[in-house]
């Protein structure tokens, strides 16, 4: 199985909410603002659409309810793995006792 690898952003939040903030407050272009921080116009456009979302003005899940289905998922995967190994401990206690 592969092991899903955990990373750091390579920025921090703070900093995120001040260039959105930028973008908004500026009127400049995203573009510009982008290379004026060091980072990429892509990663600003995407720090952008996530506050937008965020704050109900763009449709879409926030990051709250994204962070609750990454969890919930994981807690499903965990209960149905859970649920296969009942089954075989089940299946296996039902031949042993079939069997004496």
């Amino acid at each position: 199985m592969s092991e899903r690898r955990h990373y750091t952003k390579p920025y921090p939040e703070p900093f995120r909410r001040d260039a959105v903030a930028l973008v908004h407050s500026s009127g400049r272009p995203i573009r510009e603002i982008a290379v004026e921080l060091g980072v990429s116009s892509e990663s600003l456009r995407l720090w952008c659409k996530r506050a937008e979302i965020d704050a109900g003005v763009r449709e879409g899940l926030t990051s709250d309810e994204r962070e609750e289905l990454r969890r919930l998922r994981r807690q499903v995967k965990v209960l149905e793995e859970e649920r296969e190994i009942l089954k075989k401990a089940a299946a296996f206690f039902a031949r042993e006792s079939g069997s004496r």
